[in-house]
């Protein structure tokens, strides 16, 4: 729709296939992904604030990503949702405004706090006598606020870029939800300085994340192999491998989706990928964090049995 000057007042969000069949179909799976997301994730942001021996910094930063999770997935999966049952795919203007500002920022939070996550582990396991003086709570919270904070700023610089452009020859945009690559894409004028941003600004930001998190564990697994004992060495790694899956899982296809010229985007790869960013990674992090957590398994048994006594 467009008001009398011919600028957008809402776009159509085009993501997913007009058949009702289908549609009835993707409600029904986007439902069930979206439930395991929330309970997944508020398990553990229950489960490591009851439980005292969870208040270490790896839970605490564990608790922050959860929290995290819930929101980033309620920017996108809610609206999707009521747009199955109402037959129409319309989102106004300044709720899409919103969406992409909330959806960066939130994804942006999860790289830093990834990469502090890394940190943390390195910390723990390449200088452990050092572990309470470095991550002491002043250091976490610092962390944490830090991560929160630069997210959000980093979304405004890409929110300001991308909605300053004219948007008067199409508001049909080839995605489940709004975000920047698909409305690059649709634009009026000149793109190439909001495309500069996306790749400068965004590029740093996320690569910087990256690069951190690599340090990291290029540190970790050079003191790992550096361990005699191959029990020594299986402990080790075992505090890091549920991390470094969610690292792959997001970077890979956070990178995929945004770091690419708009004229190279894909109507069935930029459907694709932020299903995986967007809807199954949140949903999976809580199962790959817990899955072979003993701790946290120990606790999690322990709440049951106070419950039922």
């Amino acid at each position: 729709m467009m008001d009398g000057n011919g600028t957008v007042t809402e776009f159509i969000l085009l993501g997913f296939p007009p058949l009702i069949s289908v549609q009835v179909l993707l409600f029904y799976v986007f439902l069930v992904f979206y439930m395991l997301t929330l309970s997944g994730n508020f398990l553990i942001v229950l489960i490591t604030s009851a439980t005292k021996a969870l208040h270490t910094p790896m839970y605490f930063f564990l608790w922050n990503l959860s929290v995290l999770e819930i929101f980033y997935t309620s920017v996108t999966i809610p609206k999707m949702l009521l747009n199955f049952i109402q037959r129409t795919t319309s989102i106004t203007f300044n709720a899409c405004v919103a969406q992409v500002y909330f959806f960066i920022a939130l994804g942006s939070i999860e790289c830093t706090l990834l990469a502090v996550m890394a940190y943390d582990r390195y910390v723990a396991i390449c200088n452990p006598l050092q572990y309470v003086l470095v991550m002491n709570t002043t250091t976490c919270i610092a962390l944490a606020c830090g991560s929160w904070i630069s997210g959000f700023l980093n979304s405004m610089v890409h929110t300001v870029s991308t909605f300053h452009l004219t948007f008067c020859s199409s508001n049909r945009i080839n995605q489940f939800f709004c975000d920047i690559p698909p409305l690059l894409k649709v634009a009026c004028g000149n793109t190439l300085p909001s495309e500069v941003v996306l790749f400068t600004v965004g590029g740093a930001y996320g690569f910087g994340s990256f690069l951190s998190t690599a340090i990291s564990y290029i540190h970790i697994i050079s003191t790992i192999l550096k361990i005699k004992s191959t029990e020594g060495q299986k402990k080790a790694f075992s505090t890091c491998t549920s991390h470094l899956t969610v690292v792959t899982l997001f970077f890979g296809t956070s990178f995929s989706a945004y770091l690419k010229p708009s004229s190279k985007y894909s109507s069935e790869e930029g459907k694709l990928i932020p299903v995986f960013y967007a809807v199954i990674t949140p949903t999976l992090n809580p199962i790959i964090y817990t899955l072979r957590n003993k701790e946290f398994k120990k606790a999690f048994r322990k709440i049951i049995r106070l419950k039922s006594s």
